[in-house]
């Protein structure tokens, strides 16, 4: 029996009778046991992912995973974000989502208007459909790309090219037919026939009448593309030049349903369309977008450096340190790391310290000695959130190297603040300056 559960990261799933909510929801003994079994699967893939956590025999908490998964049983799990602001529903937390995927991924969703993200109801499988469909439908109102391929084949009559050697070995009762080469046009290629598998893959598990509807009307229209026989190979093939430009959009939808080629993306399960996101590389990633606005222009930003080890033992680099973010503008170079925590600035006070993390303060000071030499900035970015909407006073390792933490904003996809390079730079961390 079809089950939709609709929960937040690090939420509990029981299967106990427990009144469902965001933070605690209850599923069938099937469900639960091919959780942990996934979970298992996982970890002992090459990802290392550990989807669940058994808190008790009969409960387990999810990770920092977010999107669907769907149980050979028929449950459907959707996991969204955990909420920003006291109060918020499933429906902005389902938008902050999809806004956050299709940025990060570089989709391009079709939406008729602004309001159609609140507007459709759907868990996130069904929203990657709809966007999908969409573009297929905008793709077959405009037209297929044709092209020619070489056949080889049988006829009773002669066709481009005969191939001789297979012709004469054909047995003598065979002589009227002829073994032929030739080209022929049709929309046979790489590109239409990943589009046709996507869309076998929707057209099979969508629930949405809307998008089933949809998905056996495009269906009709490319019966005659054969699907995809070596995705991978088919990827590769995908042209990319100014005849296909209207093909582009399309890459990514076919990506994310097929499971190839997406950077963000944990594994397809084997039923339904499951898709796992871990979320503090959505995040990660997503603030690396913004930066590159958000910085002065001739400013060059480096994701995922990693020239620089923690220590050197017998002539051998170990423990290699890899900040999120490093920013070189006019000879001076500054470090930053995006995390995907919710501080509360009311929390000012040795004990709870903001709920900032000392783990994260060692790791930023292990960058500053290492990538900075001890002298410059260092930045932390957050969520922004009603509880923490403005820079934190500076926090100073000593004289010379000091860390900022800056609220991120998710909605302007960019921080609070003003770019500081060098000390000097304290108007950085006025809140007259944070973006409203």
């Amino acid at each position: 029996m079809s089950q939709l559960i609709t929960v937040r990261e690090h939420a509990r799933l029981t299967t106990a009778d427990v009144p469902a909510s965001d933070r605690l929801a209850q599923v069938s003994q099937t469900a639960f046991d091919w959780l942990l079994a996934e979970s298992a699967r996982l970890r002992g893939a090459d990802t290392g992912a550990r989807l669940v956590e058994l808190e008790s025999r009969r409960e387990l908490r999810l990770d920092n995973y977010v999107g669907v998964l769907e149980s050979p049983c028929g449950t459907r799990i959707e996991i969204l974000p955990k909420a920003l602001e006291p109060g918020e529903g499933i429906e902005a937390g389902r938008a902050l989502l999809q806004k956050m995927l299709a940025r990060c991924l570089n989709l391009t969703p079709r939406q008729s208007n602004p309001t159609a993200l609140r507007t459709f109801d759907a868990p996130l499988s069904e929203w990657v459909a709809r966007q999908f469909l969409q573009g297929v439908d905008h793709l077959v109102k405009r037209g297929l790309r044709f092209d020619y391929h070489s056949v080889q084949e049988e006829l009773r009559y002669l066709r481009g090219r005969l191939l001789v050697a297979r012709q004469l070995r054909q047995a003598p009762g065979r002589a009227h037919c002829f073994q032929v080469e030739h080209d022929v046009f049709d929309a046979d290629r790489a590109e239409n026939r990943l589009i046709r598998s996507a869309l076998e893959v929707v057209r099979k598990h969508t629930r949405e009448p809307k998008n089933w509807r949809l998905a056996h009307e495009l269906a009709h229209h490319l019966h005659e593309i054969p699907a995809s026989s070596n995705v991978a190979e088919d990827f590769r093939r995908w042209r990319d030049d100014r005849l296909m430009a209207h093909y582009s959009p399309l890459r990514g939808w076919c990506a994310l349903i097929l499971h190839e080629q997406m950077p963000l993306t944990v594994v397809g399960t084997q039923r339904g369309q499951s898709l796992l996101f871990p979320m503090e590389k959505v995040y990660e990633q997503y603030v690396g977008l913004g930066l590159r606005q958000w910085l002065p222009a001739g400013a060059k930003l480096t994701l995922q450096a990693a020239s620089q080890f923690l220590a050197k033992h017998r002539d051998q680099h170990w423990f290699q340190l890899r900040p999120d973010f490093l920013i070189d503008h006019d000879g001076q170079r500054v470090v930053a790391d995006a995390k995907w925590k919710l501080l509360d600035a009311a929390l000012d006070n040795s004990e709870q310290k903001y709920r900032l993390s000392q783990a994260d303060f060692y790791q930023l000071y292990a960058y500053g000695q290492k990538y900075l030499a001890g002298v410059g900035t260092l930045y932390l970015f957050y969520p922004r959130t009603s509880r923490f909407s403005a820079p934190l006073p500076p926090f100073h390792f000593n004289e010379q190297l000091r860390l900022l933490v800056v609220p991120f904003d998710l909605a302007r996809v960019q921080p609070t603040c003003r770019f500081a390079m060098n000390q000097d730079c304290e108007s950085a961390l006025n809140p007259a300056l944070k973006s409203n």
